[in-house]
């Protein structure tokens, strides 16, 4: 409930993360601090490589984000 009243403010952490092979763009998030983005991102990540996808890069703002999450 608070992480979405954070995205609706645009206060909420978010990792943007883009991929290749396929070439994807993820939203990972909503976060209320930073800290917790920061802890929670390894394993996401870590999904995405053992999914198969290559050269994954990423990087962390603070915005308001709405569908789609995944493009």
């Amino acid at each position: 409930m608070i992480r979405n009243l954070g995205n609706k403010l645009g206060l909420a952490w978010w990792a943007k993360i883009e991929t290749h092979n396929p070439n994807n763009t993820y939203w990972f998030g909503p976060f209320i601090t930073k800290r917790s983005l920061e802890n929670n991102l390894p394993s996401f990540i870590q999904e995405l490589t053992d999914e198969g996808s290559n050269e994954v890069k990423y990087s962390l703002m603070r915005c308001k984000k709405d569908e789609p999450l995944t493009i």
